[in-house]
């Protein structure tokens, strides 16, 4: 455990993705490791729900956030977390701030989604988000600079991600969220694009990457917790 680095997880956005992202580095860590657990540390920010909500159906609030973003990454270091991760994607828009605020690394999912990206050779990829990350150009950025074209659902549809997602954190999710998803995942074949990224976290409560073969499905929770474990290990 010695050579192992502590990570710090900004959780609860949302609740059942955190206590993912937690099972996924543990086991994770126990596949290339197996002599004890790794040591991690979890803030679950107490966000409100009203502007959780707003956040997700309306885009707007975001910035709400940031104090509370600023002071889970405080307590984490404090805490003694080496590096820090948010299996959040929306909420990235402030990983500048929250990296101003520490002195300890802190992972960005879409740094390492794109690299992952980059290393798949994708050339096109359909985006799910949330709004608020797509108003923000929060993956369009990152993607054009290594030559990758974002493909968006309509305002109908993504109008309807938001409305699921705000139900997915809420634990209000049922069968007809899920069907919803896999059509509108379905439609970006007619886009021609081959490849579609889950960029809320979330989401994969509801997809499973493995059960969809076409359009393929890449889950950035996935991806993060894979970072997280090398980062802890070395």
């Amino acid at each position: 455990m010695k050579n192992m680095k502590t990570a710090g997880i900004i959780g609860g956005l949302g609740p059942e993705t955190t206590s993912k992202f937690y099972l996924e580095i543990i086991f994770g860590c126990y596949q290339k490791n197996k002599e004890s657990r790794p040591p991690i540390l979890i803030w679950n920010v107490p966000s409100n729900y009203r502007i959780e909500e707003t956040l997700l159906r309306k885009s707007t609030g975001e910035e709400k956030y940031v104090p509370h973003l600023i002071d889970a990454a405080e307590r984490l270091e404090k805490g003694g977390a080496d590096f820090l991760v948010m299996p959040c994607n929306t909420l990235h828009i402030f990983i500048e701030e929250i990296r101003r605020s520490v002195r300890i690394p802190v992972l960005s999912i879409v740094e390492e989604a794109t690299k992952f990206l980059k290393n798949e050779k994708v050339s096109k990829v359909g985006i799910l988000a949330t709004s608020t990350s797509l108003k923000w150009g929060l993956y369009k950025t990152a993607l054009e600079k290594e030559g990758i074209e974002q493909v968006v659902p309509d305002e109908t549809d993504q109008e309807k991600i938001g409305e699921i997602i705000n139900r997915i954190v809420l634990n209000l999710y049922k069968d007809r969220d899920k069907s919803d998803l896999l059509e509108i995942i379905d439609k970006f074949e007619r886009k021609d694009v081959e490849n579609v990224i889950l960029a809320c976290t979330d989401l994969q409560l509801l997809v499973s990457p493995s059960h969809h073969l076409y359009p393929r499905i890449y889950d950035t929770m996935k991806i993060l917790a894979d970072a997280t474990v090398r980062k802890i290990l070395n």
